[in-house]
């Protein structure tokens, strides 16, 4: 096994990881919100920081989770250039996805949130509400760490597509490395 195979190995089991962990915020996520209806109509008390927590919970899954849902193929791709492919034909489609669109777009992502998120951590910004969560800037930093795990899930999708297209692995161990 070479070098760029261990790497986008790791990369994928990373994500994989992450994603398996950060799979556990929905249950805690639909447990908090059904508490807050419960305590909201039953006992006619709320808490602005229960709700404000739904919220975290909700951007943690998504943004955190993005990462693997790319390595299980789980976003909307554009089957037109793809379900018609074999092996290789995925593969160049992959490749070329991940430099000209994914790649960049992370890129720009980072590099515009980064202000964004320094400005929220140089105030430690909170809730407006006197009672919410005043961890705001670890909400925002969120941003930066979907970029960086999209763009890391984005760099295997590009080292698997070219050693497939080298013939160094076959679409079976694509989809073992897929679930690792």
């Amino acid at each position: 096994m070479g070098f760029l195979e261990k790497l986008y190995l790791a990369i994928d089991s990373f994500n994989n990881r992450i994603g398996r962990i950060i799979s556990w915020t929905a249950i805690i996520m639909v447990l908090v919100q059904f508490l807050v209806v419960v305590m909201r109509y039953i006992f006619s008390l709320g808490f602005i920081w229960m709700q404000e927590s739904v919220l975290y919970l909700h951007s943690i899954l998504f943004m955190l989770g993005a990462g693997y849902t790319l390595l299980h193929e789980g976003h909307v791709r554009v089957d037109i250039f793809y379900r018609e492919h074999g092996e290789r034909g995925k593969a160049v489609v992959d490749f070329i996805g991940s430099i000209v669109f994914l790649l960049p777009v992370c890129v720009l992502l980072w590099w515009w949130s980064w202000p964004y998120v320094a400005q929220s951590w140089a105030i430690g910004e909170g809730s407006r509400e006197t009672s919410g969560i005043q961890a705001v800037y670890i909400l925002k930093t969120l941003i930066l760490m979907f970029a960086a795990l999209i763009a890391v899930q984005g760099v295997s999708m590009m080292l698997r597509s070219m050693l497939t297209l080298t013939g160094h692995i076959t679409e079976h161990a694509r989809e073992d490395g897929a679930h690792v």
